[in-house]
């Protein structure tokens, strides 16, 4: 299936490593945004938002890592009004504090996980497979 990973620069690498267990359980990654420096243009926020809106809408699912910053928040926004399958993650359980969370992150689509990046994707891509199956 397709996915789409949506995070902060800060997790450049745990980005990288979600999507490599992803690609190497079958999966196709529609845009690794990680790949790109930080926007220094009005030129190149344009392209950066039109490629990641693109992916975003071309994914079957889409993983939030957190903690993230306001265009993965964008994004989930864009997921979840086009009907996606949400995963939002967590190493940590600051989601859960009422000071930094949000009501999207408790709605029927978002599943959430918390604990170890690799348990967490390994966890996504057992459920993806499930789904597959009853279809």
């Amino acid at each position: 299936m397709k996915f789409y990973i949506a995070s902060s620069f800060a997790n450049k690498d745990k980005v990288r490593e979600a999507a490599s267990i992803l690609r190497e359980a079958g999966h196709v990654q529609t845009y690794d945004w990680t790949a790109n420096l930080r926007a220094s243009s009005v030129e190149e926020l344009v392209l950066y938002g039109t490629l990641e809106k693109k992916a975003v809408l071309e994914a079957e699912f889409i993983i939030v890592l957190l903690p993230a910053g306001k265009g993965s928040h964008i994004e989930l926004g864009m997921a979840l009004g086009h009907g996606k399958r949400v995963y939002l993650l967590s190493e940590t359980e600051e989601l859960f504090d009422f000071e930094v969370t949000s009501t999207f992150y408790y709605l029927p689509e978002v599943h959430i996980l918390v604990g170890a990046l690799s348990e967490s994707i390994e966890s996504i891509s057992k459920s993806i497979e499930q789904q597959k199956s009853v279809q």
